[in-house]
């Protein structure tokens, strides 16, 4: 069955940067959306960008505009999430997530979720 693996989370200072790897398998992203999740201690899950060939990719969260990029490898088997000038309101545990064809920036749309890859960012 599908499954998504998130990878390359870290403690990072405040400034710095990450590249946060979905390695996919099981779907093939010509008709899948991958999605980037993150939650934070004592907070609700939020939706933090989105990739898709179908649709138009899209940060969700206006803190990471400018900062976070979404992209794909030429083999189409892993969504990368680029993360510059990290700051302490990014740590959190990031997922990424599967469905059909189209983003959404509600979790609940998301057919299969990786277990997730801890970001931290320090000062």
């Amino acid at each position: 069955q599908p499954q998504l693996v998130e990878s390359g989370g870290a403690l990072v200072q405040t400034g710095g940067s990450l590249r946060l790897s979905c390695a996919v398998s099981g779907l093939t992203l010509d008709n899948y959306a991958i999605g980037w999740f993150r939650q934070a201690p004592g907070k609700e899950r939020e939706g933090v960008s989105c990739f898709s060939r179908a649709d138009k990719s899209t940060n969700y969260v206006d803190s990471v505009k400018g900062r976070f990029t979404t992209s794909i490898d030429n083999a189409k088997t892993t969504v990368f999430l680029q993360m510059n000038s990290l700051k302490s309101e990014d740590t959190g545990l990031y997922y990424c997530a599967a469905r059909p064809l189209f983003c959404s920036r509600r979790g609940t749309h998301y057919n299969h979720w990786g277990r997730g890859t801890q970001v931290t960012v320090s000062s």
